[in-house]
């Protein structure tokens, strides 16, 4: 599995999210893998966007990994219960991020399925929390770079044929930010996997 390289995540953010669409997230833990293809992201653009986290330029031990060159995760704790997984994106300078909502299983489904307490295969990864449970990310992958050993995200899906498919909407969960909360910045294939298993 040959890693996106860097220059690939060092670019403008809503670029990155929507190509991520298609890309493969690799979890390797204790030398067992599971995986699923990214079908649903969100931008957050730094400084000036008030749903990010370093809007204005916040800084803290929480959020200092989005400080870091765009090719890293930012892992973080939510509601006291749950961990979401993002991409870091752009530089020191631009600390931006996409947030990973949903993949399609791929590999490790038994693993996923012993984690998230379900058989359902559609319910695995359909949310930012369930995928994390998932693949076994948690805060202590914040900061991993994302060309492993412990992360990485590979090709699998060609972006020009998926391309077509893509539908931008407005994020979920931030009517706290004004109208940053009305940015077409999230990104989704809907129904491309429908009837479709591994």
């Amino acid at each position: 599995m040959k890693p996106l390289s860097a220059r690939f995540y060092q670019r403008d953010t809503t670029t990155v999210a929507r190509e991520l669409l298609g890309k493969q997230l690799v979890r390797v833990q204790n030398k067992k893998i599971t995986s699923g293809i990214i079908i649903e992201t969100e931008a957050y653009l730094g400084l000036d966007d008030p749903a990010c986290h370093t809007f204005g330029g916040r800084h803290s031990e929480r959020v200092k990994s989005m400080y870091l060159m765009g090719g890293h995760a930012y892992v973080y704790f939510i509601y006291g219960l749950h961990f979401c997984f993002n991409v870091v994106t752009q530089n020191q300078k631009k600390p931006e991020a996409v947030l990973i909502r949903s993949l399609w299983p791929v590999d490790g489904i038994a693993t996923m399925q012993k984690r998230r307490h379900t058989e359902i295969i559609k319910n695995l990864c359909s949310g930012p929390a369930k995928l994390c449970e998932a693949l076994g990310i948690d805060r202590g992958c914040d900061g991993y770079p994302l060309n492993g050993p412990q992360i990485l995200i590979t090709k699998n899906i060609s972006f020009k044929k998926i391309e077509p498919k893509i539908v931008a909407t407005p994020r979920i969960g931030i009517d706290y930010a004004g109208q940053a909360k009305t940015w077409p910045l999230r990104f989704t294939l809907p129904g491309y996997f429908s009837g479709r298993t591994y």
